[in-house]
């Protein structure tokens, strides 16, 4: 609670009508900072005000300086309006865009702005901060107050492989991967933009042992960008397995595994 705040035992007159204006302006979520602007109305201590109907559970407290309605729990929208330059991304994206059955019990979101994790009315928000370079290939979902920015597929694809243990694990990516209609163009720009080399190599050798239809172009761009490391195709595997001399990588997993994974939706 804010220093120096008087809670009334009632709601007051200021308090009902900035209750009155949010619902006739259809505001379910903001901030204390740009409110009264979006409600061309300047109360004599809104600090007060919101403190005043936090307490009457009116609304709620997202974080210091955000609030949403008492019944809005859009942990899309809520997760990326408390982070600026946000996105939800990696495996919480391949859950909404219905590449994998496994429901993440974590929201992913990656912002370039730094970001303590943090669990808002019992969902765990975890934050990934990128470099704005990354920040590329993000749409909206959503309608209306329930909109929010969300990687696209190509966006997603690239982001998991950069960082796998935000994308479900190996399985759940060879699958997403094989289930995924891909664009080359996009693959390769948003490659592009992360640029790691190891994910690229990965991603073409999937889409070129799983005869990935329209990916010929990234197959080439992919081999293009193989360098002389070795990698192993599952990075958190053990060091064994087949070398593939031309995608400079090891299959700790093996190609009759891989295959099988790509069949399934995990």
């Amino acid at each position: 609670m804010a220093d120096s705040v008087y809670i009334s035992a009632n709601l007051t007159k200021e308090q009902l009508l900035f209750l009155h204006l949010i619902n006739e302006n259809e505001i379910e979520y903001f901030s204390s900072s740009e409110i009264e602007e979006q409600l061309n109305k300047k109360f004599n201590n809104i600090n007060e005000v919101l403190e005043n109907l936090v307490d009457k559970n009116f609304i709620y407290r997202l974080q210091k300086g955000f609030y949403a309605l008492k019944n809005f729990n859009n942990q899309n929208v809520i997760g990326t309006f408390i982070s600026k330059n946000s996105a939800i991304a990696y495996w919480s994206a391949l859950s909404i865009h219905g590449l994998t059955v496994r429901f993440p019990n974590t929201v992913f979101i990656q912002s370039t702005k730094r970001k303590r994790d943090k669990t808002i009315l019992g969902v765990n928000y975890k934050f990934v901060t990128i470099t704005e370079r990354k920040r590329t290939g993000i749409t909206t979902l959503g309608y209306g107050n329930n909109t929010y920015p969300i990687t696209n597929i190509e966006k997603t694809i690239v982001d998991c492989f950069d960082l796998l243990n935000y994308s479900g694990g190996f399985d759940l990516l060879v699958s997403a991967f094989a289930q995924a209609k891909l664009n080359s163009k996009k693959l390769i720009e948003y490659s592009n933009a992360v640029n790691n080399i190891s994910a690229i190599k990965r991603m073409g050798f999937f889409a070129e042992l799983l005869n990935k239809k329209g990916l010929q172009t990234f197959i080439k761009y992919a081999k293009l960008r193989v360098n002389k490391k070795y990698n192993l195709i599952d990075s958190a595997g053990k060091d064994s397995g087949e070398f593939v001399s031309i995608w400079k990588l090891r299959l700790n997993v093996s190609r009759d595994e891989i295959i099988n994974l790509s069949k399934e939706l995990y």
